[in-house]
């Protein structure tokens, strides 16, 4: 019985084994033609399709960039000088206005009534130094010919003195009544953009009251623009500002990107230490009032412009071991060449090393090239450039063509 049982046993292994027999032959079968198969695409890989730019000689300015504020030369916050009620504006507000314009104009009446009282007691004194400088002219003859007393000549003196002395009072009460009438006329101190105006006719206003101002008069045009740069860039900029004056531009917000034009007016005597920073202003002629008072802008100071080896800044390539780029050998085989950058402005790069004047660098596609692998170059909206393909890849191309001649 035991005999029997493991007869049945042996002949149950031999049957599975012969079912999963074929299975594994198919199994190695498929794996064989999936070898086959890579190892087939591999073989047609073929070359990486990249575009390519030309190291150039070029005038690559030296810029340092900052953001700055936009500040007014001159600005004045206009308030009254005397007491009244408003009873005219002569602007409207937001209006350019020159130095000297009529702004305001406040009740005049109480103003010209106290000129007058003031005139009117001048006048009178005037008429009593007249009259006690006539008495002083007969009584020094008489004086003279002693027919009065040495102590009433000198009392006539005196009271034609203190007569003088009231006359100059009196003509300063005039001139100040007169100035008391002239503020009452309100006029620009100077010219530029008026702002809001604070009151309204009929409003009374008080004389250097504090507070709002009745309205800010700013000058546009010229006009300031502060910033500040890193510490580090001061000798620099010292150095450059002593050979000449240096051009700032300015880019205001918007939707125009072209900028505008000034120079490099002031230089701060002391570093910021909390900030590290130095402060500079540029004046600007602002003719077109694109920079506006308050108002953020971006700021490029020029320092100089040399003519520099420069590639497209898109060819460098980053790597643990540093900055490299992939230069298109005569074959049309990639070639990994490490490259110092000075520094980048606006898309290029400043090479300082590593690089000849002429070579051509790859600018896009750099993820498929490998260092001696064939490159297909093609021009930047995909298509193929005249001579773009490698001399191996031409070459199978013209064999295929004769093969197919022959058949």
């Amino acid at each position: 019985m035991i005999l029997v049982s493991a007869f049945l046993r042996s002949c149950r292994r031999h049957l599975v084994i012969a079912g999963l027999a074929p299975l594994v032959i198919a199994l190695v079968g498929c794996g064989a033609k999936g070898g086959a198969g890579t190892a087939k695409g591999r073989k047609g890989g073929g070359p990486a399709p990249v575009v390519v730019g030309k190291a150039i000689r070029k005038v690559v300015p030296l810029e340092i960039e900052a953001i700055g504020t936009v500040e007014t030369i001159r600005g004045a916050n206009v308030r009254s000088q005397v007491t009244g009620v408003v009873q005219k504006i002569a602007i409207q507000e937001g209006q350019d206005v020159q130095a000297g314009d009529l702004l305001l104009e406040i009740d005049s009446r109480p103003f010209r009534n106290a000129l007058r009282s003031s005139e009117a007691d001048n006048e009178k004194i005037r008429v009593q130094l007249e009259y006690a400088r006539g008495q002083v002219a007969r009584y020094r003859t008489l004086s003279s010919d002693s027919m009065v007393s040495k102590e009433q000549f000198q009392k006539i003196q005196d009271d034609a003195r203190a007569l003088e002395a009231q006359s100059m009072v009196s003509e300063s009460a005039v001139a100040n009544a007169k100035l008391q009438l002239e503020y009452s006329s309100i006029r620009a101190p100077l010219s530029g953009r008026s702002g809001n105006i604070n009151v309204r006719e009929g409003d009374l206003v008080r004389a250097n009251e504090a507070g709002i101002a009745l309205l800010t008069i700013n000058q546009l045009s010229p006009i300031n623009v502060t910033f500040g740069v890193p510490q580090q860039y001061l000798s620099e900029i010292n150095r450059y500002r002593t050979k000449a004056t240096l051009a700032v531009k300015a880019v205001p917000p918007g939707l125009d990107p072209a900028p505008e034009i000034g120079e490099l007016s002031f230089v701060d005597n002391t570093v910021d230490p909390a900030t590290g920073t130095i402060r500079l202003k540029a004046t600007f002629p602002n003719s077109s009032h694109r920079l506006w008072p308050g108002q953020f802008s971006t700021i490029s100071i020029t320092l100089t412009a040399p003519e520099v080896l420069a590639i497209p800044a898109s060819a460098v390539q980053t790597s643990q071991t540093g900055q490299h780029v992939f230069v298109v050998r005569e074959d049309k085989t990639a070639e990994r060449r490490e490259v110092v950058v000075e520094r980048s402005l606006r898309g290029d790069a400043v090479i300082s090393k590593g690089l000849k004047e002429g070579e051509v660098v790859v600018t896009e596609g750099q993820l498929r090239v490998m260092p001696g692998g064939a490159l297909e170059i093609r021009s930047a909206n995909g298509e193929l450039a005249p001579g773009g393909e490698g001399k191996a890849k031409s070459k199978s191309k013209t064999k295929e063509k004769e093969k197919e001649k022959k058949t």
